[in-house]
């Protein structure tokens, strides 16, 4: 047991063809000088997959980016109404919101100072705080209700949960206004 290998020493198999296989003596020295190798030859063409794919990318981005501005000058209002709109707010335009959110990182300026980046940075945090305080201090008093009454319930029941079927309806109720309420939040 475990003294012998498990699978039994195969022969090796050569093919032996109805008709003599040869090559001529030039494809032969070609092979034989060849400086490349099989590990080369896979490299370069993973080399060149590689760029046609990056040059196919690229060309189907300009494409979108194109269509995108065909839709986006579709869809914003006439200049002088953009004039009169620009002056009225601070805020960028439509246009300006959608091209610098799907151009890539690229073209977007570089030279963008410490300061900028941290405040753009710090705006971000305040966001995120901002979300999630909402989340917590929404709590809907109604779901905490619903929640401590099926809690009790199935405390009391332990051996009947089915016997709570009110107060789970009560609770996924609650659940599903407040998931509609996100949900508005978020699309809003």
């Amino acid at each position: 047991m475990g003294s012998g290998s498990s699978k039994p020493q195969g022969s090796q198999y050569v093919f032996a063809a109805d008709s003599p296989v040869s090559f001529s003596p030039s494809v032969v020295d070609s092979l034989q000088n060849s400086p490349e190798t099989d590990s080369t030859r896979q490299r370069n063409l993973e080399l060149q997959i590689q760029q046609r794919v990056t040059e196919e990318l690229e060309r189907i981005r300009k494409e979108e980016a194109a269509r995108l501005a065909q839709y986006t000058e579709r869809l914003t209002p006439s200049s002088d109404e953009q004039d009169s709109s620009s002056d009225s707010s601070s805020s960028p335009s439509l246009k300006e919101k959608l091209s610098s959110a799907l151009t890539p990182s690229s073209s977007q300026p570089k030279d963008r100072s410490n300061d900028s980046v941290s405040k753009e940075v710090a705006e971000l945090r305040s966001k995120l705080e901002r979300r999630k305080n909402l989340a917590d201090n929404k709590a809907d008093a109604n779901l905490e209700k619903a929640k401590e009454g099926l809690v009790q319930c199935l405390r009391l029941n332990d051996r009947r949960p089915l016997d709570c079927w009110e107060q789970v309806e009560a609770f996924k109720a609650e659940v599903a206004k407040l998931e509609q309420k996100f949900v508005d939040r978020a699309l809003r």
